[in-house]
C-alpha cells in the first residue's frame, strides 16, 4: 500500500475505493458503503484485520461522517469525485463499529503507521469516530 499523507483518502487503497464508488451506479453506492464498513467491523477481534479492509472502511467512515453537523468535508482530489447519496443515519453505528476494529489490535492498517505518524492517524480516526458518535440517533 502507498501512503502519501494520514488522511482517509490519502493511500492507494482508499483512493482506489473512491474510484469503485464513483464506478458504481447511483443507488449502489450507499450498500458498496455499508458492505465495507461490515466487512471491517465484523471481523473478529482474535482475528487479523488486513490494512486493505482496514483503509477502506476508514475512508467509508469519513463520507458517512462527512454527512454529520461538523463532519469535514473530503478531499476531492483522492476521494469521490461523484456525488454521494444521502446516507441513512444506521450507518454511523456501524462506521464507529469499523473505526474501533480498525483501531484495535490484531489490524495492519493501525499496525503499519509507526511514530508521530501513528499518533495523528489514531487521531484523525478518533476525530471521525467523535464526529459519528456525536449524531449517532438513539433507537
Amino acid at each position: 500500500m502507498g501512503a502519501w499523507d494520514i488522511g482517509p483518502f490519502d493511500n492507494d487503497t482508499a483512493a482506489d475505493f473512491s474510484g469503485h464508488l464513483d464506478d458504481a451506479e447511483p443507488e449502489a453506492r450507499e450498500a458498496l458503503i455499508r458492505r465495507t464498513l461490515a466487512e471491517a467491523a465484523d471481523t473478529p477481534g482474535d482475528a487479523y484485520l488486513d490494512s486493505y479492509e482496514g483503509y477502506r472502511a476508514v475512508a467509508a467512515a469519513a463520507l458517512v461522517a462527512a454527512q454529520c453537523p461538523d463532519g469535514e468535508t473530503v478531499n476531492p482530489n483522492y476521494g469521490p469525485k461523484k456525488p454521494v447519496p444521502v446516507l441513512a443515519p444506521d450507518l454511523r453505528p456501524l462506521a464507529i463499529a469499523a473505526l474501533d476494529r480498525i483501531t484495535a489490535p490484531d489490524s495492519e492498517a493501525a499496525d503499519l503507521w509507526e511514530g508521530e505518524d501513528a499518533v495523528e492517524w489514531r487521531k484523525l480516526a478518533a476525530g471521525i469516530r467523535g464526529v459519528l458518535a456525536a449524531n449517532v440517533v438513539a433507537p
